[in-house]
């Protein structure tokens, strides 16, 4: 399985943290998603994951991820 950790400085409240999960979640081949609001981290586990799709998922919640990797 992988994983990709990253920031997503822009959250603020748990609306916030719901909408970059709901789209994470969305992205093919990924099976978790843990969002941490205080240190506003994210990771993504799957069997094939798709940084760039990770990216606009992020980016479609409304939030630009930072550090992917």
């Amino acid at each position: 399985m992988s994983e990709l950790r990253f920031q997503v400085p822009g959250m603020t409240c748990g609306h916030c943290v719901s909408a970059v999960r709901t789209e994470l979640s969305g992205v093919p081949g990924v099976h978790a998603v843990e969002v941490d609001l205080d240190t506003k981290s994210v990771v993504v586990r799957g069997d094939v994951l798709d940084t760039q799709a990770i990216v606009a998922a992020v980016d479609e919640a409304g939030f630009e991820a930072v550090g992917i990797g």
